[in-house]
């Protein structure tokens, strides 16, 4: 191998500035949670070994007060990004991941008022920040977007909708997450009247497409690849669409209207080229997408009255779906996409909300009064594993797992539980 000493120091400075956050990414890969239900948004935990025995308790590491609001956590390498509200402003947090102290925060004043029986969800943020390429793209509850350099909390760009709306959020403001698919970032801002999808370069926050036919909503989309074309997968205000990443087109929509108090809030779950959604007190449903001659199909297979979808999100699993009912209460439920038969039904009352994370051979639950559920992923019935308490007060917000922590967002502290293996 020939010497380097010929190279100039500034080269090989330039050189090792360039390598280093390719190795940092590459050795992350495997441990980040890097937007809304994780990686390709599935809600699946990262490097995660099942324990063959699940302790009676789990050990809390540590427990930061960072604020209100909604939005999960986002792990890169060993960085923490929790973006919360304090006072009058909208803070993102840059945190250690072994000790909970801050590296660096930056807050932004985000004036909002909640109003339609909305002021029990307090004043937000809602909407789960998204990491690409060594940046954090927040979304505040008022519908602003901004690019933050990841290192040190600098504010690359922002983009304020209301340039483009005279209300540029839904009424109970902004939930929905954006997502990245390489340069690309997809918002769905404005009101429940109006309303727009964009697609934004990430580098220079400017639009690259913008599609004007929907108004906003709650729900956040995700990015997929049905026979062979790149897609976005919307549950926007008047239904599930799916659009070409590329330029805005339209290639199917399946109309399911959000309607008075009704809302189009969970994240579809896919199985196959299934689709599994529903709307607050409009059950849910299994949508098969695929592409003929005759150019695409979006077809309802099946809808339940056994089971309906309010603001959870389901997830999938071995070719199940796990998901919580608003029915009876609160009910988990498994289902089969294809068929929609109900495999199982869960304890009722369980509570109003409840995120699910897909483990190898179980699925945890969260539900708004902080208990967490172990539960068998099975076909069979309805097996509780292990329960935990891991918040004081409600907790509204997905939570991340990543090899043996498992980050749980309170209303207003962000705590860290060690998961044995």
């Amino acid at each position: 191998m020939k010497s380097l000493s010929w190279i100039p120091l500034k080269t090989l400075l330039g050189f090792a500035a360039l390598v280093a956050p390719s190795l940092q990414q590459a050795s992350g890969e495997t441990s980040s949670w890097t937007g809304w239900l994780g990686p390709d948004r599935v809600a699946k935990a990262q490097g995660f070994e099942t324990p063959e025995t699940w302790p009676k308790e789990l050990k809390q590491q540590w427990r930061v007060e960072v604020g209100e609001g909604y939005p999960t956590p986002l792990v890169v390498d060993d960085r923490i990004f929790q973006h919360a509200r304090q006072a009058d402003d909208e803070v993102l947090w840059c945190l250690d991941r072994k000790t909970g102290k801050s590296i660096w925060q930056k807050s932004m004043p985000i004036e909002f008022v909640a109003g339609r029986n909305g002021e029990r969800h307090g004043l937000g943020p809602k909407s789960t920040p998204a990491y690409a390429d060594g940046r954090v793209f927040t979304l505040s509850i008022t519908g602003v977007l901004t690019a933050w350099a990841a290192n040190d909390g600098e504010r690359l760009w922002t983009r304020d909708f209301r340039e483009n709306f005279e209300v540029s959020h839904p009424y109970w403001g902004t939930s929905t997450s954006p997502v990245i698919d390489g340069d690309r970032l997809f918002a769905h801002t404005g009101s429940c009247e109006d309303g727009a999808l964009f697609c934004i370069d990430t580098k220079t926050g400017k639009n690259i497409w913008v599609r004007k036919d929907e108004a906003n909503c709650y729900s956040s989309p995700r990015v997929e690849t049905i026979d062979g074309v790149r897609q976005l997968v919307e549950f926007n205000h008047s239904g599930l669409f799916g659009i070409d990443v590329k330029d805005g087109s339209l290639l199917w929509s399946y109309s399911y209207p959000h309607r008075g108090n009704n809302q189009n809030t969970p994240t579809p779950a896919r199985s196959g080229n299934i689709f599994v959604v529903g709307g607050e007190d409009r059950l849910v449903f299994g949508l098969q997408v695929r592409k003929t001659d005759d150019g695409w199909k979006a077809e309802r297979l099946w809808q339940h009255r056994k089971a309906a979808l309010e603001m959870s999100s389901p997830v999938t699993h071995d070719g199940l779906i796990y998901g919580f009912s608003q029915l009876k209460t609160g009910q988990f439920f498994c289902l089969e996409p294809e068929s929609g038969a109900i495999k199982w039904l869960g304890e009722p009352r369980m509570g109003k909300h409840a995120q699910l994370l897909s483990l190898p051979g179980c699925i945890l639950t969260l539900t708004e009064d902080g208990s967490c559920r172990i539960l068998r992923a099975s076909d069979e019935k309805y097996e509780l594993i292990q329960s935990y308490q891991v918040a004081k007060g409600q907790t509204w917000t997905a939570p991340a797992l990543l090899h043996d922590m498992l980050l749980i967002k309170e209303l207003k502290h962000l705590t860290s539980w060690s998961v044995p293996k």
